[in-house]
């Protein structure tokens, strides 16, 4: 075969495959923090202080959860309310009752600081919770990164990987590097029988629905909402360096598609 017809037959099979892999994404949702000050109050609101170990500092105060020319800072700082009691306030926000969405692509523009007891997290929970509290209806933590970490941590958790502890039939997790000091995509795509995870559009991880084993092992046929903060101490991370603070995840933009 002629070499130049040769060539022109590889370079149509090339662009066949490439165009039949390429998925018709369409934006549903997204926000790309273009007013300044509180994060918009139509899609955000702040998640609230609670006991499980993320969530313990979390509060409502500005300066830990401020928009400022075009970027969230979601910070944790030592606390400098007299009034409030906890040694740390942290930013936490979430779109639970504003926003939810069940399959699709999420993607996240976020640059990591670094300090013992960091603990920035991106992640996904029901919004209804159907099959019943932690874990039986599932979280999905797109993105974790603890202390001075090069690597993020991505997550399952269902009630067949926490209670049954069936951790690696499938494997329930991985690490995936990032750049460091640097802007970073952490993506999802949520299909109806796995789960993708991304990193700068670079799948590092699927977790698959196996058959025959219902809600417990895949609660995730349900619409979830999405959560943003920058936690401080706790059991995994381990205790905070006050000097190493105050740190901050910065979010230039969020994305959300569905398949056309």
């Amino acid at each position: 075969m002629n070499k130049i017809v040769l060539l022109f037959c590889v370079t149509l099979l090339v662009t066949a495959c490439s165009q039949s892999d390429t998925k018709d994404w369409k934006l549903i949702w997204s926000d790309d923090f273009s007013v300044d000050g509180v994060p918009d109050e139509t899609k955000w609101s702040f998640s609230g202080r609670r006991s499980p170990n993320w969530a313990c500092y979390c509060t409502d105060q500005p300066q830990n959860a401020e928009v400022i020319d075009g970027v969230l800072h979601l910070r944790g700082i030592r606390t400098e309310n007299d009034a409030d009691t906890v040694e740390y306030q942290t930013g936490c926000i979430q779109t639970k009752g504003k926003f939810s969405f069940q399959y699709g692509k999420l993607e996240v523009r976020a640059k990591l600081d670094q300090g013992q007891g960091s603990w920035p997290a991106i992640w996904l929970m029901p919004e209804k919770s159907v099959y019943g509290g932690w874990p039986k209806s599932g979280e999905i933590d797109v993105m974790e990164q603890l202390n001075f970490d090069t690597i993020f941590y991505q997550t399952i958790h269902t009630d067949y990987v926490d209670i049954q502890q069936q951790k690696n039939n499938p494997k329930h997790h991985a690490t995936a590097s990032f750049k460091k000091g640097e802007f970073n995509i952490f993506g999802l795509e949520w299909y109806p029988d796995r789960l993708d995870f991304l990193i700068n559009g670079v799948k590092t991880f699927t977790y698959p629905k196996v058959e025959g084993l219902g809600s417990s092992q895949w609660p995730f046929d349900q619409e979830f909402y999405l959560i943003l903060n920058q936690a401080l101490g706790g059991s995994w991370p381990g205790p905070v360096n006050p000097e190493d603070l105050p740190v901050e995840m910065q979010v230039d933009w969020v994305k959300v598609y569905q398949l056309n």
